[in-house]
């Protein structure tokens, strides 16, 4: 059985000069605590994820990590169709689709993050050995997969289930707010602002959202109810981190 691990993120204050585009965290806004979050979060060991998917027959990275400064937070929901009451198997069976049955499979897990009806939160792309989700040492994003074309510097977060005609339980939205407020205040994001997104590898540039869901960025109805809860959202995020 897996034990949780307990995670206590400490939010900092933005300040007056915050950029709403590209930056990194800021030692000196990191010194200013202005609110705490707290949330469960699960680690890919602790899920159950079976790292070997990641690799071909002779020993490669399907996948290799690429790593870039987060600009926005995208929010998804995973539409999976599962009935599996076991969150922690609904994650397995996303990342074993993503990573190797898909048409085109990807080699690991397209999501940064996911999060459960029990609000519990699930790391998801592999990004390497230093202990923190989703980054490298340096702060940098793990690049995903789940908006094509938008991806690097883009944070994918996605709720299990389908939202298309449902909201979130309770716990899942109060954990989606506090892990927005978790890496906002770590990338420096204005919640209520926007930016000009440019893809660092294609040059590709877009105005979006600096919290926004799939549908601001792609026709669809992902994340179903989400898309018109994130105005609400983002004021949630920036009271949160307002202290």
């Amino acid at each position: 059985m897996m034990t949780p691990l307990p995670r206590r993120t400490f939010l900092t204050a933005l300040g007056a000069a915050a950029s709403v585009a590209v930056a990194g965290p800021s030692p000196a806004a990191a010194a200013t605590t202005a609110a705490a979050a707290a949330y469960t979060l699960l680690s890919r060991s602790q899920w159950g994820a079976d790292e070997s998917l990641r690799f071909a027959a002779d020993g490669t990275e399907r996948w290799p990590p690429a790593y870039s400064p987060v600009q926005t937070l995208t929010v998804h929901h995973t539409d999976d169709g599962s009935t599996d009451p076991d969150p922690a198997a609904r994650v397995r069976a996303i990342y074993r689709n993503n990573a190797v049955n898909q048409k085109d499979p990807y080699g690991d897990m397209g999501y940064n993050y996911l999060i459960d009806e029990n609000g519990r939160v699930y790391e998801g792309r592999w990004s390497g050995t230093d202990g923190t989700p989703a980054h490298d040492a340096a702060g940098r994003l793990v690049t995903g997969a789940h908006v094509q074309g938008y991806n690097s510097g883009n944070v994918g977060i996605a709720l299990l289930g389908t939202l298309t005609n449902t909201p979130p339980s309770a716990a899942a939205r109060a954990t989606l707010v506090r892990l927005l407020a978790d890496l906002a205040t770590r990338h420096l994001i204005d919640p209520r602002g926007k930016v000009v997104y440019r893809n660092p590898v294609s040059g590709v540039s877009r105005a979006a959202p600096a919290i926004g869901g799939h549908r601001h960025w792609a026709s669809t109805d992902c994340p179903g109810t989400l898309y018109t809860a994130m105005p609400a959202l983002r004021e949630e995020v920036a009271a949160l981190m307002a202290g």
